[in-house]
């Protein structure tokens, strides 16, 4: 792996967040003029999504043609390049289209397989959350760093549900951790919750199924902040999906005990 070839996609993928993000900012502006589809049950999609995946994948391939692109919107080419970018345009479109500020957009790069580049960018909060591979976490310019908390107790859960699941292999845990003296919160972005355990906002982050392109590159950002995260890529997690688990490193173990399965560890 040349660190100079990571380096200049982890300038790209900051560069392209932040301006495919500004362009999403200005349709989530004049969002009363998109045209909203239905892709399944709570499941949405909108020209700004599909806009701004071309943007960002004609960006990519301008300077990096050999690379592949897994894109939510546009699906996958050339998977078996060395580097693979995975995008999501809109995470949290639901949101998007009704007003709300929970959405972002989400660029991951691996490397043969392995994850080392996450961008996060949240133009609400002019927030970028940046991490490559062995050289830390951040948002913006600013260090992050996972929680400390040992006990549930401690701090707030970040959780995600799909209807892709059964409810029922969700809403036990719910009670779980309230009955362990929890709290949790769902935004609508998993891609912006986790980038918020990645900056000690949130303790940990649970969702039976999530996206590769929702959470991949948060996974980096976690890890680069110390956290701790489940095998998501396992069992084909990149195009099937897989249960995301991630928190602080004392914090993970409880979780899972929490949680209570053992497809997800």
């Amino acid at each position: 792996m040349s660190t100079a070839a990571i380096s200049a996609r982890y300038a790209l993928a900051q560069s392209i967040a932040r301006q495919a993000g500004m362009q999403a900012l200005e349709w989530f502006r004049k969002r009363d003029q998109l045209v909203i589809e239905s892709k399944g049950l709570q499941d949405m999609v909108s020209a700004a999504d599909k806009d701004t995946e071309l943007y960002i994948r004609a960006q990519v391939l301008a300077q990096f043609a050999d690379d592949g692109f897994l894109g939510e919107e546009g699906g996958l080419d050339r998977e078996d390049a060395a580097y693979l970018w995975v995008i999501d345009p809109i995470d949290g479109t639901a949101c998007f289209v009704n007003g709300m500020h929970a959405w972002c957009l989400s660029i991951a790069v691996t490397y043969q397989g392995k994850p080392v580049i996450g961008v996060v960018f949240d133009p609400n909060s002019n927030e970028m959350f940046h991490a490559c591979d062995g050289q830390g976490a951040f948002v913006n310019q600013q260090p992050i760093h996972a929680h400390q908390a040992r006990s549930i107790t401690e701090g707030v859960l970040g959780v995600g549900f799909s209807h892709r699941v059964p409810v029922s292999a969700f809403v036990p845990f719910l009670g779980r951790v309230l009955e362990a003296g929890g709290m949790f919160i769902r935004n609508g972005s998993g891609a912006l919750m986790l980038s918020y355990v990645a900056a000690g906002r949130l303790i940990g982050y649970y969702e039976p199924h999530i996206n590769s392109w929702d959470c991949l590159a948060a996974i980096v950002l976690v890890r680069e902040a110390g956290g701790q995260v489940n095998d998501f890529l396992a069992n084909n997690g990149l195009h099937k999906g897989n249960p995301i688990i991630a928190a602080g490193a004392h914090i993970y173990a409880p979780l899972l005990a929490l949680i209570d399965s053992d497809t997800a560890r």
